[in-house]
């Protein structure tokens, strides 16, 4: 479908080039995953990430990281539930050595599912978090809309081009009750059954009592997928963040 390729890719480069005009300095996303699928067959699955970010671009000014994964059970292919953790750690890029300003331990509870519209992959994640952050304890909760579309064929089979367009935000259960706008938009490249890269663009606005701020980003992402002995796992390359 030339058409559907040619409109998701204007969206992208539109998207991308707002964003770089908004921010001077972006900073750089870096993620690596590794995923185990789970399908009506084996339904339980899970995933760890590793993921670090930077100031500026080309990982230069580094500043923070997490580490995380999560244990899933699949309803059916296209609907499934997570129960994650994980640990998160900010610093000073202008002064590591001082040590962190902000650690956080996080659980949360996530459903997410899938839905097909031609060659347009749409997927729904709903996620409550409970943080505990050195400076005390939260609550959080999350939507995100996922928008895959695979441009060379119709699924995500080995040696695929594929778009993901996702925006996401983030509610608390103080004032001010909106917190966060995450968006993103990346071009990604299926090798095989099992691994996928991508590269693109996100942005995040943040809001508080006192202040708001956003800053734009390179996003490289790696994913591994392990494969299953048994039935054809519904996996699609979105970011587990």
């Amino acid at each position: 479908m030339p058409s559907i390729r040619l409109l998701v890719l204007l969206l992208l480069l539109v998207l991308v080039k707002n964003s770089y005009a908004q921010s001077a300095k972006p900073g750089t996303w870096g993620i690596a995953t590794v995923i185990l699928p789970g399908n009506k067959e084996q339904r339980w699955g899970g995933y760890a990430e590793l993921q670090g970010r930077t100031d500026q671009t080309y990982f230069r000014k580094f500043f923070y990281y997490e580490v995380k994964g999560g244990v899933s059970y699949n309803f059916d292919d296209r609907a499934y539930v997570l129960l994650g953790t994980g640990r998160y750690t900010t610093y000073d890029y202008r002064d590591l050595g001082e040590g962190p300003q902000t650690t956080e331990t996080r659980f949360w509870e996530q459903f997410t599912s899938v839905q097909f519209v031609g060659r347009v992959k749409f997927e729904h994640r709903y996620r409550v978090e409970q943080r505990w952050l050195n400076t005390g304890y939260r609550n959080r909760f999350r939507y995100r809309i996922n928008f895959l579309v695979p441009l060379n064929h119709a699924a995500f089979v080995p040696k695929t081009a594929f778009v993901s367009v996702f925006d996401e935000v983030f509610f608390t259960d103080k004032a001010p009750n909106f917190e966060r706008n995450r968006i993103s938009a990346a071009l990604g490249y299926q090798f095989n059954k099992s691994l996928n890269l991508q590269a693109g663009w996100i942005n995040q606005f943040n809001k508080t009592n006192v202040a708001t701020n956003d800053k734009n980003n390179m996003l490289l992402m790696l994913q591994y997928v392990i494969q299953r002995k048994k039935g054809n796992a519904t996996n699609l390359p979105s970011i587990k963040d």
